[in-house]
């Protein structure tokens, strides 16, 4: 199995130190950091109780231009600076913001001596702008450098994660198939052709190892049929599987065998040890901008061995949705009546 819907591949809209600053939170943050490095040195250099108030408006209004001008452009051409290496788009990035500084301290000054020219004080003062600008731009950048070099390792953490929590899940869909196969050739080698070919795309599925985009719930639903068929040739008419589907599974994303393996568990644990079997029952629904998935399976009396058999492979695949998906992801089970019911709940868009 693999990790298919997270794609820790290079993505040049993503890969890149400098954030794309034409999204508000980003351009959010950076006003507010400038605007609190305003407050500090106008508090610095003033008293607490005779507060210059003047002083921090036109410091504000100089800074807050220069901010929002600076990530204005920088939002524009940050296409044309993921072409560059790291060190040519920081150091055009950095000059960029310098020269901004410079003509918006030099139309202060002309605004401040009557459009007359920059006095010896005046060029001092430009001198001092581009001193801190400098400084905070090496700063901005050195953290925008250093939380893009945690992403790229929390996303490689997590591709490693979720393959080692499929490769756990791995070998129990494998064996359980190959003893499935061996069965069907000793009895009907005509049908086990036919089941072959079925198990053909169970395996395709398992061992895809890529980071492709998820698949529709359609395929997965069809690979689960794939499984409920062969599963039926076994245990004959002591499995019935009620497929309760009230959403447009074209249109659901969800990651590559995450339903198998829970109705794997349902059959095997559920099913099998029943004398007289069971229905099996799968609900598909939407709940507000989440999916609600639901595999309910009767129990017999042995139901704590039942849940020990259930225990990796359930904390196996909640797992993994948490890791895909985040918190908003859930997989509950619960027992009731002589019933064990799986309840999967992902977002519809993760």
């Amino acid at each position: 199995m693999s990790a298919n819907n997270y794609s820790t591949a290079s993505n040049p809209e993503t890969d890149f130190f400098l954030p794309d600053l034409c999204q508000a939170q980003s351009t959010l943050f950076l006003v507010l950091a400038s605007e609190l490095l305003v407050f500090v040195q106008i508090l610095f250099s003033s008293s607490f109780f005779d507060f210059d108030w003047l002083a921090l408006g036109l410091a504000s209004l100089f800074i807050q231009w220069i901010v929002l001008v600076s990530a204005a452009l920088l939002c524009n051409i940050r296409p044309w600076l993921m072409g560059m290496s790291v060190p040519k788009a920081s150091s055009v990035a950095y000059g960029l913001i310098l020269l901004l500084t410079l003509l918006f301290s030099l139309g202060a000054e002309m605004v401040l001596e009557g459009m007359g020219s920059v006095t010896e004080s005046g060029w001092g003062r430009i001198a001092r702008n581009l001193l801190i600008a400098m400084i905070m731009t090496g700063m901005a950048f050195r953290y925008f450098f250093l939380s893009h070099q945690l992403r790229s390792r929390e996303q490689a953490e997590l591709a490693s994660r979720i393959q080692s929590l499929q490769s756990r899940i791995r070998p129990h869909f494998l064996f359980n198939s190959m003893n499935i196969i061996a069965s069907l050739i000793s009895i009907d080698p005509d049908l086990a052709e036919e089941v072959v070919e079925d198990l053909s795309s169970l395996f395709r599925a398992s061992l895809n190892d890529s980071t492709s985009e998820p698949v529709t719930l359609a395929q997965e639903l069809d690979l689960c049929e794939k499984y409920v068929y062969i599963e039926s040739l076994r245990l004959d008419d002591r499995l019935t599987v009620q497929w309760d589907v009230n959403v447009d599974t074209a249109a659901i994303s969800i990651p590559l065998l995450t339903l198998q393996p829970l109705l794997e568990n349902s059959i095997y644990h559920g099913i099998q040890p029943l004398p007289k079997g069971g229905t099996v029952t799968v609900s598909v629904e939407l709940e507000g901008p989440h999916v609600q998935i639901e595999i309910t399976n009767p129990m017999s009396d042995t139901s704590y061995e039942h849940k020990q058999g259930n225990r990796m492979a359930i904390d196996n695949i909640r797992n993994r949705m948490t890791a895909l998906y985040g918190p908003e992801a859930l997989l509950t089970t619960d027992v009731s009546g002589g019933f064990f019911t799986a309840r999967l709940i992902y977002p519809v868009k993760g």
